[in-house]
């Protein structure tokens, strides 16, 4: 009972945690990205970066970090929510469905959330890798509990 409980809180944790990005404006969410871009462009070059340096560097990466923040929250989501359903037994194919219509669901939700915050907008696209972010985080759970299981089945 009690992992069902840390696992439904860790699960509701996460779902926080992209709410509060969610939430923040335009020009906070876009702060965040550059200062993570320019943060490592600095270390790998091990230098500060000039102005126009910086810049170069937020233009070249700003989609991808954007868009790998979607991909790994939603994937550890995904594997967040399938280990949820195994405390419910929901162990067969059942789990990569039901924990990818859980996901997909709340993506939507998060990107309807953000046609109501300044300078945000709600994208299929995000939806799209959200969805594809929590299939693999709930596919590679799936696969590793069933190579576990067959393991364990060789062993004995």
């Amino acid at each position: 009972m009690i992992k069902k409980v840390i696992k439904i809180i860790l699960v509701l944790i996460c779902m926080i945690t992209i709410f509060t990005f969610s939430s923040d404006s335009s020009y906070e969410s876009t702060k965040k990205s550059n200062k993570l871009i320019i943060t490592f462009a600095e270390m790998f070059n091990r230098k500060e970066l000039s102005k126009k340096d910086k810049a170069r560097y937020v233009e070249k990466f700003v989609v991808v970090v954007r868009k790998g923040a979607h991909l790994s929250i939603y994937l550890v989501l995904g594997l967040l929510v399938a280990s949820l359903l195994k405390e419910y037994n929901i162990i067969d194919k059942r789990m990569i469905i039901y924990g990818v219509l859980f996901c997909l669901l709340y993506a939507c939700s998060d990107e309807i959330h953000q046609l109501f915050v300044p300078g945000r907008s709600g994208e299929i696209l995000d939806v799209l890798i959200d969805t594809i972010g929590s299939f693999i985080g709930i596919s590679l759970y799936y696969l590793i509990g069933r190579r576990r299981n067959e393991q364990e089945k060789a062993i004995r």
